[in-house]
């Protein structure tokens, strides 16, 4: 009868997502995984299969924790009031290892490279510009946005800025707080 592991494999992949979210797909070695699970490379091939599958398990569970956020933050705030506090919420964000979004840096890194991980981690940018999509028809809905406006398109541009912003946020000299608060105060433009 195999042994059960003696690890919790959850908290294994949120060590590893801050790993890799701090040091991306080349900067991080099997070593350094190795030595951040707590894991020989047995139990690490037993857990995981591989630094690849790993890695989208990583991009999975980081894209999941920020789809569960901002819906929690819609049902504190409302739509607008949570589209408002997002920004900032994105680079305050103090449990971050960085400020730069993990998505946008695996596709900077891994698309050139025609690398399936960059296409994983495209495909959940774009389940999130869907989510925030969602929201700005809520906030329309809710009469707190103007009809004139296509959610899609303001939800594009919205996570555009967002990107912008947490690059903005990793750079010194650039006050990233600024910009949160410029983003914030956009959207009141929008209103009917």
């Amino acid at each position: 009868m195999p042994r059960k592991p003696e690890y919790d494999r959850e908290e294994l992949i949120d060590r590893a997502c801050d790993l890799f979210w701090t040091k991306g797909w080349a900067g991080t070695s099997m070593k350094d995984l190795e030595q951040t699970l707590g894991l020989k490379p047995g139990s690490f091939y037993a857990a995981f299969g591989s630094k690849a599958a790993l890695y989208e398990l990583t991009l999975d569970r980081y894209a999941q924790k920020g789809m569960t956020r901002l819906s929690a933050m819609v049902a504190e705030h409302g739509p607008l009031g949570a589209l408002q506090t997002y920004p900032m919420l994105v680079i305050d964000d103090s449990a971050a290892s960085v400020k730069a979004c993990m998505l946008a840096k695996t596709v900077l890194e891994l698309r050139g490279q025609n690398d399936p991980l960059a296409d994983c981690a495209n495909a959940h940018l774009t389940d999130k510009e869907g989510q925030f999509a969602d929201v700005f028809q809520k906030a329309q809905e809710a009469g707190q946005i103007s009809t004139e406006y296509d959610p899609i398109a303001l939800a594009r541009r919205y996570q555009s800025d967002l990107l912008g912003l947490r690059v903005s946020a990793e750079r010194s000299g650039v006050d990233a707080h600024a910009i949160a608060q410029e983003i914030s105060d956009s959207l009141a433009r929008l209103a009917p």
